[in-house]
């Protein structure tokens, strides 16, 4: 089954997963998929993640989700660009999520950033998601 927003898709399922109290999801792996998650597991909103075959060449993530006295490290998280509807930043467009308590990923020419890197780096680009 093909998707038409797999970054989307995997964002539901860290939400649903909170929700639910679960300590590891899984979905789909993919090499975008995958440096998303590592700017998350930087920003510390999840502990890990590992890569697992499923059979016949099919890989899957284990995310392992974060929690601090039983409430889940990620209070919301939103999808910003969408396959429809594709929002691009500048650096002096993008500003702080939630006064800088949240963090927004950007895909930039030089990689998936946080917007705290992206800033560093002095690069801008497609704001995939804002977290908090």
């Amino acid at each position: 089954m093909s998707l038409s927003d797999p970054i989307g898709d995997m964002l539901t399922r860290i939400r649903n997963g909170q929700m639910a109290k679960m300590e590891v999801i899984e979905c789909p792996s993919s090499a975008f998929r995958k440096r998303v998650l590592e700017v998350m597991e930087r920003e510390g909103y999840i502990r890990g993640f590992t890569e697992v075959q499923q059979g016949k060449g099919q890989a899957a993530l284990e995310i392992e989700l974060k929690y601090h006295d039983g409430i889940g490290v990620i209070r919301k998280i939103n999808r910003v660009s969408k396959p429809g509807r594709r929002v691009y930043a500048g650096i002096k467009d993008f500003g702080r999520v939630f006064n800088g308590l949240g963090v927004s990923i950007l895909s930039t020419p030089r990689g998936v950033l946080s917007d705290n890197e992206a800033r560093t780096q002095n690069v801008g680009g497609e704001v995939l998601c804002r977290i908090f």
